[in-house]
């Protein structure tokens, strides 16, 4: 592996009994881009995406981060590597404020030690600094004390991914960061993923072209559990392949 490569999978293959979800998948995510993974309906990116954050152990392949090899690993253990992801469907703390959400997300980066229950939280004044600085971030500051439920759908998946940036992160990712919001919310998310972009490293799967092609560095795209087509958008945007897979035009 490459210093310019964070992180890197060399034949990755999930199957379920006969049917391969991932079959061979070799990725190179480049530091400091936005790295995108589409794919029609099928196509194995969420599973691949899966396998990367440790939610799946992939049944072949490696998986590579920053060198170190992480295919076995849990998901946790590669949080506290410098992983941290989002989810497709929210994942909040819905009775918590959206301050304690991020308070809580920022502890959990102390492993055990975020178990010392018998501390009053606001003794650990680092989580909640972190908690206010990304609050500003996200916009989300005159919601502070709102439960997380009580937001709308759009805010609850900004603040997802501002739980993911509390791991102080060297990679984030995001499955369908935009999914379900309305289109009032999407340039939101999508101004989001963008200034991200520029501070950390960020592999999103994502369903809207718009957004992909708009915000990413480089386009992997999948079908049927393999990568078929990977470039910069305008080579993907051009290729007869992607449209063939995804229009079923003739290639």
């Amino acid at each position: 592996m490459s210093d310019d490569v964070i992180l890197e999978t060399e034949g990755l293959q999930l199957a379920y009994g006969a049917f391969m979800a991932v079959d061979g998948v070799s990725l190179r995510i480049r530091r400091g881009t936005i790295h995108a993974v589409i794919g029609p309906n099928g196509a194995g990116k969420t599973s691949t995406f899966h396998c990367l954050t440790g939610e799946r152990r992939p049944t072949g392949g490696r998986v590579l981060f920053e060198g170190r090899e992480v295919t076995r690993k849990p998901a946790n253990a590669r949080v506290g590597l410098g992983m941290a992801r989002s989810f497709q469907l929210t994942s909040l703390f819905q009775n918590l404020s959206v301050r304690e959400n991020l308070r809580v997300a920022a502890q959990g980066r102390d492993g055990a030690r975020a178990l010392t229950f018998w501390r009053p939280a606001e003794s650990r004044r680092e989580h909640l600094a972190v908690a206010d600085e990304i609050l500003e971030r996200l916009a989300l500051t005159a919601r502070a004390d709102t439960a997380a439920g009580d937001l709308s759908h759009g805010q609850q998946r900004v603040l997802e991914v501002g739980m993911a940036l509390a791991a102080r992160p060297r990679l984030l990712l995001l499955d369908e960061p935009t999914s379900g919001m309305g289109v009032d919310d999407i340039p939101v998310m999508t101004r989001l993923i963008g200034e991200l972009g520029r501070e950390y490293t960020v592999m999103l799967i994502e369903h809207n072209m718009s957004i992909v092609m708009s915000i990413s560095d480089t386009i992997t795209v999948m079908h049927q559990g393999k990568v078929l087509v990977e470039g910069p958008p305008e080579v993907v945007r051009a290729d007869a392949r992607v449209r063939s897979a995804y229009l079923g035009e003739a290639a």
